[in-house]
């Protein structure tokens, strides 16, 4: 009554759709309130306490002759006075007490203490621990298993069912993979009409494993394909099916499968199988692991059913090799699509996919945004547009133009900028020779990438970056490629070196030469790029699955093998250092060029870069923020210990 009054009186709104679980949570308290409100406001305790007398004041009664009635329960004297009042007392043990009120003319009434039952709320109070506890452990059981079905509903399925009203995805929603849309179009023609293919005994496979890295668009591939046949849509992850009771995820698979009966045709989509589709035997015990059991389950339900029956199985994984070879066999998931990231037609079908969300401008131009993101799968070109309209609203701007886009670009592939951070003059200086060392050689070397973007402000963990973009997608790399990137990553040591001489080098380079012998290692050992040991791959890592577990496994090289091997790298490493050395001595006054300009505008593009060193051209560029503009370009060449030139 006290939670309704208070409820009515803060106005606080009760929706009639609340979850069932809050509903029994405020019940136990409102419960538990009544129940110590009573035990403490016990009406009966009151009367007690009200109506006592003293056993000597009764005595008195009793023989003046005014007690009427009472009633004896052991010790406890209850009665009515002739004045129609009650009392209550209690007796010690007197003797020939019956006798008296007898003699008086009382009437007598003897019960015994156990005749009296305990009230409700007597029992609900002593009970009240045992249910407290299994109340609780209940709960945490529910917890444990998702909420689901109730405590004894742990081996339902977890599957959802996802219906129009959450967002229909079709064919036109999916760009980028048209291969993959072409390979799934016949699950979608059986599932449209399955006669079409049975008439001709033709048989559509059971299952599709979507194979491909993160972010390429498995999932919505998947629900693109029942949103064209128009038929429901169960989704569930592998993780789903293991728990920590045994034979639960093989009664979750069951489930599944009898959920997809009664709502066939369907789709049922396993997202992550490799969580639950692990190759077997790599368990303790040899086939009592609860993820065995739940995979063999699987794999007896997946030959268990018909195509007739109009279910058809699509999982999508990322690490296709770790997976049980029964589960690929033709019957099961016969058929393998592969979802690559997109190439540059790719990008710009999807880009225009995800432009028809926000409002650009009319510089946009996606060929451009296309060609500057290789490598980027769906999800990073959607995050890219994303980050672009933040930036567009930060600025408060109507549309999204391609300087947002470029600077949202730049943020994704080289991390946030860093302006807060405190440089000395020193370490810009010596961070803008270092860049313009990579550039220099980048610059000079023919198979090199073009210079996309330099900058001496700090991105990410870097103080400064020189990077490279690709004119098209690299299916493989050259030789003479892995030679001039190598030259291009020793550019910065070098100008260091060149500039503040051997003693001034810093621990900047630590990255640079970190991926020049991870290269070099590769050419020798993997690629069999190296004369002297020719082309047989050597000590590579393998790993291997035990006891549930990745663990890495070294092939034993001989230590002649070794020291041929180390040898070999340091050569490789040795001649792009000399090549990168031979450059920046040679064009030792482009590099003083380059680092002037990067001081002075502290972020340059690759045309601004290559206007400068090939043509003499000066980026054109005015400082409308900063007050001291004038004096930026003479601080700059007064910390390279240079003089500007007399205005002429």
């Amino acid at each position: 009554m006290l939670l309704l009054i208070l409820v009515i009186k803060l106005k606080i709104p009760i929706y009639y759709n609340m979850n069932l679980k809050n509903l029994a949570m405020w019940a136990m308290i409102v419960l538990l309130s009544v129940g110590l409100f009573n035990l403490f406001q016990n009406p009966e305790r009151a009367n007690v306490s009200k109506d006592k007398i003293a056993f000597s004041q009764f005595l008195s009664e009793v023989e003046a002759g005014r007690v009427v009635e009472v009633e004896i329960q052991g010790n406890n004297i209850n009665g009515q006075l002739s004045d129609g009042s009650n009392f209550n007392t209690f007796s010690p043990n007197y003797p020939n007490l019956v006798e008296k009120l007898s003699e008086k003319g009382v009437s007598i009434v003897a019960t015994p203490l156990e005749d009296k039952m305990p009230s409700l709320l007597g029992i609900l109070l002593s009970w009240f621990p045992m249910l407290l506890l299994i109340g609780v452990w209940v709960f945490f059981m529910r917890q444990m298993q998702g909420g689901k079905g109730g405590a004894m509903g742990f081996g339902r399925s977890k599957a959802k069912l996802l219906t129009e009203a959450q967002g229909k995805v079709t064919f036109n929603d999916v760009a980028g993979v048209e291969e993959a849309k072409q390979e799934v179009e016949e699950i979608v023609e059986f599932l449209k009409d399955p006669k079409k293919f049975s008439r001709l005994g033709g048989k559509i496979p059971k299952g599709a494993l979507l194979i491909g890295p993160p972010g390429t668009g498995k999932t919505l591939l998947a629900r693109a394909i029942a949103g064209e046949a128009n038929v429901p849509f169960f989704s569930i992850s592998g993780s789903d099916f293991v728990e920590m009771f045994v034979g639960v995820g093989a009664s979750r698979v069951r489930d599944m499968f009898e959920q997809g009966k009664k709502h066939a045709p369907c789709i049922i989509f396993v997202d992550e199988i490799d969580a639950v589709g692990r190759s077997r035997g790599a368990g303790l015990g040899g086939g009592n692991d609860e993820r065995e059991q739940t995979l063999n389950q699987l794999l007896v339900e997946m030959d268990g059913f018909d195509t007739n029956e109009g279910i058809i199985l699509i999982a999508a994984t990322n690490r296709p090799d770790v997976l049980d070879p029964a589960l690929l066999r033709p019957g099961r998931f016969d058929r393998q699509v592969v979802v690559p990231n997109p190439d540059i037609i790719g990008r710009e079908a999807i880009l225009k996919v995800h432009v028809k969300k926000i409002s650009t401008g009319p510089d946009v131009k996606l060929r451009t945004i296309a060609r500057g993101t290789p490598g980027f799968s769906g999800a990073d070109l959607a995050n890219l547009i994303n980050e672009s309209a933040l930036l567009a609203a930060r600025k408060n701007k109507r549309v999204v133009t391609m300087s947002d886009i470029e600077e949202a670009k730049d943020k994704v592939m080289m991390g946030a900028e860093r302006r807060s951070m405190v440089m000395s003059e020193d370490e810009k200086k010596l961070t803008a020779y270092h860049e313009s060392g990579h550039a220099i050689v980048a610059l000079n070397e023919k198979v090199s990438d073009p210079i996309h973007k330099a900058t001496i402000i700090p991105r990410g963990r870097a103080l400064g970056m020189v990077m490279r973009l690709p004119e098209r997608d690299q299916l493989s790399v050259t030789r003479e490629k892995m030679y001039s990137d190598i030259a291009v990553a020793m550019g910065g040591r070098i100008a260091e070196e060149l500039i503040f001489g051997y003693e001034k080098i810093t621990s900047g380079a630590s990255s640079d030469i970190d991926m020049a012998t991870k290269m070099a290692k590769n050419m020798v050992t993997r690629y069999g790029m190296s004369k002297d040991l020719g082309t047989v791959a050597y000590g590579e890592n393998e790993d291997e699955v035990f006891l549930g577990r990745q663990i890495a496994r070294q092939q034993h090289m001989s230590e002649e093998t070794a020291k041929k091997v180390d040898s070999e790298v340091k050569k490789i490493v040795d001649t792009g250092y000399d090549r990168a050395k031979q450059v920046l001595t040679e064009k030792i006054d482009d590099l003083h060029k380059l680092a002037k300009a990067l001081l002075v505008y502290e972020t340059l593009s690759g045309d601004e870069i290559r206007d400068l060193i090939l043509k003499n051209i000066k980026p054109t560029r005015s400082f409308k923020d900063d007050s001291e503009s004038d004096d930026k370009e003479s601080s700059a060449l007064d910390s390279l210990g240079l003089k500007p030139k007399p205005a002429v």
